[in-house]
């Protein structure tokens, strides 16, 4: 809770990389609400005092494994802290959060246009997945 204000910037910089408008306000209370019900688990990255990045987990279980799974569904870097290797700290952090913990597997989507984040996990030993196409259906709220 401590980190709550840096976490807001961080993920509202987030949503406005994936093409969302500016809403500190919604940031604040959707992640004042996953920790609040324990739905998600954040790593911030810093460099000296300057938040330079996050990443975030989110618990699931699988069914077949009789196991706990995590997606690693938010990851940003700034511009400014790029090709440090942040993300692959963040990432690893995240990694070992999940293994600690007995999960079995820990998934990530990236975008198909998003062909340098796709180098970036390829290259850190992340795994494409050549069994399952991912299907949605979307709500308009």
């Amino acid at each position: 809770m401590s980190d709550l204000e840096v976490l807001v910037t961080l993920f509202d910089e987030y949503r406005q990389f994936q093409g969302c408008a500016s809403d500190l306000f919604a940031a604040h209370k959707f992640l004042l609400e996953r920790f609040n019900h324990n739905e998600s688990v954040l790593f911030i990255a810093y460099k000296d005092e300057d938040p330079v990045g996050f990443t975030q987990l989110y618990p699931m279980f699988s069914s077949v494994s009789l196991s706990r799974v995590y997606v690693l569904n938010d990851l940003l870097v700034r511009e400014r802290a790029r090709g440090q290797g942040v993300a692959t700290k963040l990432m690893a952090s995240a990694l070992y959060y999940a293994k600690s913990l007995g999960a079995v597997r820990v998934s990530l989507l990236a975008a198909i246009t998003n062909t340098a984040a796709q180098g970036g996990y390829d290259a850190t030993g992340w795994k494409r997945d050549e069994q399952f196409q991912a299907f949605h259906v979307t709500f308009q709220g």
